[in-house]
């Protein structure tokens, strides 16, 4: 549950930076976020999840 709180929240920043800089319009991030609502109810929600899931074990395993 914690990955899923910390992947909002960062994306939610990265949102709002590219509003702020890079011309990203209030109504395109609105479209993003309808789309991120209907694909977390489609079938292939559970392959995204598990996606994500994956590539945060393969970043968090990185050994520097």
């Amino acid at each position: 549950m914690a990955l899923s709180i910390s992947a909002v929240v960062l994306f939610a920043i990265i949102v709002f930076i590219l509003i702020k800089k890079s011309g990203l319009k209030a109504g395109h991030a609105v479209v993003c976020v309808l789309l991120g609502f209907y694909l977390a109810s489609s079938s292939i929600a559970p392959t995204i999840k598990q996606l994500t899931t994956n590539v945060a074990d393969m970043v968090g395993g990185i050994k520097f």
